[in-house]
Protein backbone atom coordinates (compact mmCIF):
# COMPACT_ATOMS: atom_id res chain seq x y z
CA UNK A 1 0.00 0.00 0.00
CA UNK A 2 1.23 3.47 -0.83
CA UNK A 3 2.10 6.03 1.84
CA UNK A 4 -1.08 7.91 0.89
CA UNK A 5 -3.35 4.92 1.39
CA UNK A 6 -6.18 5.07 3.88
CA UNK A 7 -4.30 2.71 6.23
CA UNK A 8 -2.30 5.66 7.61
CA UNK A 9 -5.20 8.05 8.10
CA UNK A 10 -6.26 8.79 11.67
CA UNK A 11 -9.87 9.55 10.79
CA UNK A 12 -11.76 8.71 7.60
CA UNK A 13 -13.88 11.60 6.30
CA UNK A 14 -15.95 12.25 3.15
CA UNK A 15 -12.90 14.12 1.81
CA UNK A 16 -10.67 11.06 2.38
CA UNK A 17 -13.22 8.80 0.64
CA UNK A 18 -13.30 11.12 -2.38
CA UNK A 19 -9.49 11.10 -2.53
CA UNK A 20 -9.55 7.29 -2.45
CA UNK A 21 -11.85 7.19 -5.49
CA UNK A 22 -9.75 9.78 -7.32
CA UNK A 23 -6.57 7.76 -6.95
CA UNK A 24 -8.20 4.38 -7.53
CA UNK A 25 -7.91 2.97 -4.01
CA UNK A 26 -10.88 0.69 -3.26
CA UNK A 27 -13.09 1.55 -0.28
CA UNK A 28 -13.96 -1.15 2.28
CA UNK A 29 -17.29 -1.03 4.11
CA UNK A 30 -19.00 -3.39 6.57
CA UNK A 31 -22.04 -3.22 8.80
CA UNK A 32 -21.91 -3.15 12.61
CA UNK A 33 -24.69 -2.67 15.13
CA UNK A 34 -23.09 -2.93 18.57
CA UNK A 35 -20.08 -1.75 20.56
CA UNK A 36 -18.06 -4.98 20.70
CA UNK A 37 -18.27 -5.82 17.00
CA UNK A 38 -17.75 -2.21 15.89
CA UNK A 39 -14.60 -2.02 18.01
CA UNK A 40 -13.13 -5.07 16.28
CA UNK A 41 -14.05 -4.01 12.74
CA UNK A 42 -12.70 -0.47 13.32
CA UNK A 43 -9.41 -1.78 14.74
CA UNK A 44 -9.07 -4.05 11.68
CA UNK A 45 -8.96 -0.92 9.50
CA UNK A 46 -12.33 -0.78 7.74
CA UNK A 47 -12.94 2.52 5.93
CA UNK A 48 -16.72 2.83 6.47
CA UNK A 49 -18.92 1.27 9.15
CA UNK A 50 -22.56 1.14 8.11
CA UNK A 51 -25.11 0.96 10.91
CA UNK A 52 -27.57 -0.65 8.54
CA UNK A 53 -31.30 -1.10 8.89
CA UNK A 54 -30.30 -4.74 8.26
CA UNK A 55 -30.20 -4.68 12.10
CA UNK A 56 -33.93 -5.32 11.67
CA UNK A 57 -33.01 -8.75 10.23
CA UNK A 58 -29.81 -9.83 11.97
CA UNK A 59 -30.30 -8.21 15.38
CA UNK A 60 -34.09 -8.22 15.80
CA UNK A 61 -35.12 -11.22 13.70
CA UNK A 62 -37.59 -9.45 11.42
CA UNK A 63 -38.16 -10.76 7.91
CA UNK A 64 -37.62 -7.32 6.30
CA UNK A 65 -35.90 -4.04 7.16
CA UNK A 66 -39.26 -2.24 7.45
CA UNK A 67 -40.13 -2.71 11.17
CA UNK A 68 -37.01 -1.10 12.68
CA UNK A 69 -37.68 2.34 14.20
CA UNK A 70 -35.70 5.56 14.28
CA UNK A 71 -35.18 5.16 18.04
CA UNK A 72 -33.78 1.67 17.53
CA UNK A 73 -31.41 2.89 14.78
CA UNK A 74 -30.18 5.66 17.09
CA UNK A 75 -29.60 3.08 19.85
CA UNK A 76 -27.48 0.89 17.55
CA UNK A 77 -25.63 3.89 16.07
CA UNK A 78 -24.77 5.29 19.51
CA UNK A 79 -23.20 1.96 20.53
CA UNK A 80 -21.12 1.89 17.33
CA UNK A 81 -20.00 5.52 17.72
CA UNK A 82 -18.69 4.77 21.23
CA UNK A 83 -16.50 2.00 19.79
CA UNK A 84 -15.10 3.57 16.62
CA UNK A 85 -11.94 5.67 16.52
CA UNK A 86 -11.03 5.75 12.82
CA UNK A 87 -13.80 4.56 10.51
CA UNK A 88 -16.42 6.80 8.92
CA UNK A 89 -19.85 5.94 10.39
CA UNK A 90 -22.95 6.00 8.18
CA UNK A 91 -26.45 5.31 9.58
CA UNK A 92 -29.52 4.20 7.63
CA UNK A 93 -32.60 6.37 8.11
CA UNK A 94 -35.25 3.66 8.54
CA UNK A 95 -38.35 3.15 6.45
CA UNK A 96 -41.08 5.69 7.10
CA UNK A 97 -38.76 8.32 8.56
CA UNK A 98 -37.99 10.27 5.38
CA UNK A 99 -40.18 9.24 2.44
CA UNK A 100 -42.71 11.77 1.21
CA UNK A 101 -42.01 14.49 3.75
CA UNK A 102 -38.77 16.47 3.59
CA UNK A 103 -39.42 18.10 6.99
CA UNK A 104 -39.66 14.70 8.65
CA UNK A 105 -36.59 13.53 6.71
CA UNK A 106 -34.62 16.48 8.06
CA UNK A 107 -35.87 15.88 11.63
CA UNK A 108 -34.87 12.19 11.41
CA UNK A 109 -31.41 13.00 10.05
CA UNK A 110 -30.77 15.63 12.73
CA UNK A 111 -31.90 13.26 15.48
CA UNK A 112 -29.49 10.58 14.23
CA UNK A 113 -26.57 13.02 14.06
CA UNK A 114 -27.28 14.71 17.42
CA UNK A 115 -28.26 11.68 19.47
CA UNK A 116 -25.78 9.13 18.12
CA UNK A 117 -22.78 11.21 17.05
CA UNK A 118 -22.56 9.45 13.67
CA UNK A 119 -20.92 11.10 10.65
CA UNK A 120 -23.51 10.67 7.88
CA UNK A 121 -26.87 9.14 6.97
CA UNK A 122 -27.96 6.84 4.13
CA UNK A 123 -31.29 6.93 2.27
CA UNK A 124 -32.77 4.67 -0.40
CA UNK A 125 -34.11 6.06 -3.68
CA UNK A 126 -33.43 8.61 -6.40
CA UNK A 127 -35.57 11.35 -7.97
CA UNK A 128 -38.55 10.56 -5.72
CA UNK A 129 -36.62 11.51 -2.55
CA UNK A 130 -34.65 14.40 -4.08
CA UNK A 131 -36.41 17.02 -1.93
CA UNK A 132 -35.56 15.15 1.27
CA UNK A 133 -31.92 14.71 0.23
CA UNK A 134 -31.55 18.42 -0.59
CA UNK A 135 -33.15 19.42 2.72
CA UNK A 136 -30.89 17.13 4.78
CA UNK A 137 -27.79 18.33 2.93
CA UNK A 138 -28.78 21.98 3.42
CA UNK A 139 -28.54 21.35 7.18
CA UNK A 140 -24.94 20.20 6.73
CA UNK A 141 -25.59 16.48 7.15
CA UNK A 142 -23.60 14.29 4.71
CA UNK A 143 -25.84 11.93 2.70
CA UNK A 144 -25.01 8.58 1.10
CA UNK A 145 -27.47 7.41 -1.57
CA UNK A 146 -28.64 3.83 -2.22
CA UNK A 147 -29.94 2.62 -5.60
CA UNK A 148 -30.73 -0.71 -7.28
CA UNK A 149 -32.29 -3.23 -4.94
CA UNK A 150 -33.63 -1.00 -2.18
CA UNK A 151 -34.76 -3.38 0.59
CA UNK A 152 -37.14 -0.79 2.09
CA UNK A 153 -39.18 -1.06 -1.13
CA UNK A 154 -39.34 -4.86 -1.02
CA UNK A 155 -43.14 -4.98 -1.13
CA UNK A 156 -43.13 -2.81 -4.26
CA UNK A 157 -40.68 -5.14 -6.04
CA UNK A 158 -42.16 -8.28 -4.45
CA UNK A 159 -38.79 -10.02 -4.73
CA UNK A 160 -35.11 -9.64 -3.85
CA UNK A 161 -34.08 -10.37 -7.43
CA UNK A 162 -31.47 -8.43 -9.43
CA UNK A 163 -32.65 -4.91 -10.34
CA UNK A 164 -32.20 -2.76 -13.46
CA UNK A 165 -31.83 -5.58 -15.98
CA UNK A 166 -34.39 -3.91 -18.25
CA UNK A 167 -33.23 -0.88 -20.22
CA UNK A 168 -35.82 1.54 -18.79
CA UNK A 169 -34.93 0.71 -15.19
CA UNK A 170 -31.21 0.86 -16.00
CA UNK A 171 -31.62 4.32 -17.53
CA UNK A 172 -33.59 5.53 -14.53
CA UNK A 173 -30.91 4.20 -12.18
CA UNK A 174 -28.17 6.06 -14.07
CA UNK A 175 -30.32 9.20 -14.05
CA UNK A 176 -30.97 8.80 -10.31
CA UNK A 177 -27.24 8.44 -9.64
CA UNK A 178 -26.61 11.73 -11.47
CA UNK A 179 -29.42 13.40 -9.50
CA UNK A 180 -27.95 12.20 -6.18
CA UNK A 181 -24.52 13.50 -7.18
CA UNK A 182 -25.97 16.87 -8.27
CA UNK A 183 -27.86 17.17 -4.97
CA UNK A 184 -24.53 16.80 -3.15
CA UNK A 185 -24.44 13.19 -1.91
CA UNK A 186 -20.87 12.15 -1.02
CA UNK A 187 -21.30 8.51 -2.17
CA UNK A 188 -23.82 5.99 -3.53
CA UNK A 189 -24.42 2.33 -2.70
CA UNK A 190 -25.51 0.13 -5.62
CA UNK A 191 -27.19 -3.11 -4.59
CA UNK A 192 -27.71 -6.21 -6.73
CA UNK A 193 -27.54 -4.75 -10.24
CA UNK A 194 -25.69 -5.97 -13.38
CA UNK A 195 -21.92 -5.39 -13.11
CA UNK A 196 -21.83 -3.59 -16.49
CA UNK A 197 -24.40 -1.02 -15.31
CA UNK A 198 -22.59 -0.51 -11.99
CA UNK A 199 -19.35 0.12 -13.91
CA UNK A 200 -21.12 2.70 -16.06
CA UNK A 201 -22.47 4.49 -12.96
CA UNK A 202 -19.03 4.53 -11.28
CA UNK A 203 -17.51 6.01 -14.46
CA UNK A 204 -20.33 8.55 -14.94
CA UNK A 205 -20.45 10.08 -11.46
CA UNK A 206 -17.41 11.58 -9.79
CA UNK A 207 -18.39 10.52 -6.24
CA UNK A 208 -17.51 7.09 -4.75
CA UNK A 209 -19.79 4.20 -5.71
CA UNK A 210 -19.92 1.26 -3.28
CA UNK A 211 -21.29 -2.07 -4.52
CA UNK A 212 -23.04 -5.04 -2.96
CA UNK A 213 -23.67 -7.58 -5.66
CA UNK A 214 -22.68 -4.98 -8.26
CA UNK A 215 -19.43 -6.43 -9.61
CA UNK A 216 -15.84 -5.32 -9.14
CA UNK A 217 -15.70 -2.18 -11.28
CA UNK A 218 -17.11 0.13 -8.60
CA UNK A 219 -15.09 2.14 -6.06
CA UNK A 220 -15.66 -0.08 -3.04
CA UNK A 221 -17.59 -3.00 -1.55
CA UNK A 222 -19.97 -3.49 1.37
CA UNK A 223 -21.26 -6.66 3.04
CA UNK A 224 -23.40 -7.38 6.08
CA UNK A 225 -21.02 -8.48 8.83
CA UNK A 226 -23.19 -11.37 10.09
CA UNK A 227 -23.39 -12.81 6.57
CA UNK A 228 -19.69 -12.61 5.73
CA UNK A 229 -18.72 -14.06 9.13
CA UNK A 230 -21.10 -17.00 8.71
CA UNK A 231 -23.07 -16.11 11.86
CA UNK A 232 -26.23 -16.15 9.75
CA UNK A 233 -26.29 -19.15 7.44
CA UNK A 234 -29.76 -18.83 5.88
CA UNK A 235 -28.83 -15.99 3.51
CA UNK A 236 -26.41 -17.06 0.78
CA UNK A 237 -26.75 -14.92 -2.37
CA UNK A 238 -24.19 -15.21 -5.15
CA UNK A 239 -22.49 -11.94 -4.18
CA UNK A 240 -21.72 -13.06 -0.62
CA UNK A 241 -18.24 -14.35 0.12
CA UNK A 242 -18.23 -16.03 3.52
CA UNK A 243 -14.90 -15.28 5.21
CA UNK A 244 -15.47 -17.39 8.33
CA UNK A 245 -17.84 -19.96 9.81
CA UNK A 246 -18.46 -18.30 13.15
CA UNK A 247 -21.71 -20.18 13.61
CA UNK A 248 -19.73 -23.43 13.63
CA UNK A 249 -17.00 -22.07 15.94
CA UNK A 250 -19.53 -20.58 18.37
CA UNK A 251 -21.71 -23.69 18.45
CA UNK A 252 -18.61 -25.78 19.25
CA UNK A 253 -17.66 -23.43 22.10
CA UNK A 254 -21.19 -23.42 23.53
CA UNK A 255 -21.58 -27.21 23.40
CA UNK A 256 -18.16 -27.68 25.04
CA UNK A 257 -19.14 -25.24 27.81
CA UNK A 258 -22.44 -27.08 28.40
CA UNK A 259 -20.56 -30.39 28.55
CA UNK A 260 -17.99 -29.01 31.01
CA UNK A 261 -20.72 -27.64 33.29
CA UNK A 262 -22.72 -30.88 33.21
CA UNK A 263 -19.59 -32.99 33.85
CA UNK A 264 -18.56 -30.68 36.75
CA UNK A 265 -15.35 -29.97 34.86
CA UNK A 266 -16.00 -26.21 34.92
CA UNK A 267 -15.01 -24.40 37.02
CA UNK A 268 -11.91 -26.28 38.16
CA UNK A 269 -9.75 -25.47 41.20
CA UNK A 270 -7.63 -22.83 39.43
CA UNK A 271 -10.81 -21.11 38.23
CA UNK A 272 -12.23 -20.83 41.75
CA UNK A 273 -11.43 -18.40 44.59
Amino acid sequence: MSVHSSANIKRITTHVLQEMKDRGEKISMLTAYDYSMAKIVDAAGIDIVLVGDSASNVMAGHETTLPITLDQMIYHASAVVRAVKRSFIVVDIPFGSYQGNSSEALRSAIRIMKESGAHAIKVEGGAEIKESVVRILSAGVPVMGHLGLTPQSIYKFGTYTVRAKEEAEAEKLLEDAKILEECGCFAIVLEKIPASLAKKVAETVSIPVIGIGAGGDVDGQVLVMHDMLGITQEFKPRFLRQYADLQGIMTEAFTQYIKDVKNKDFPNESESY
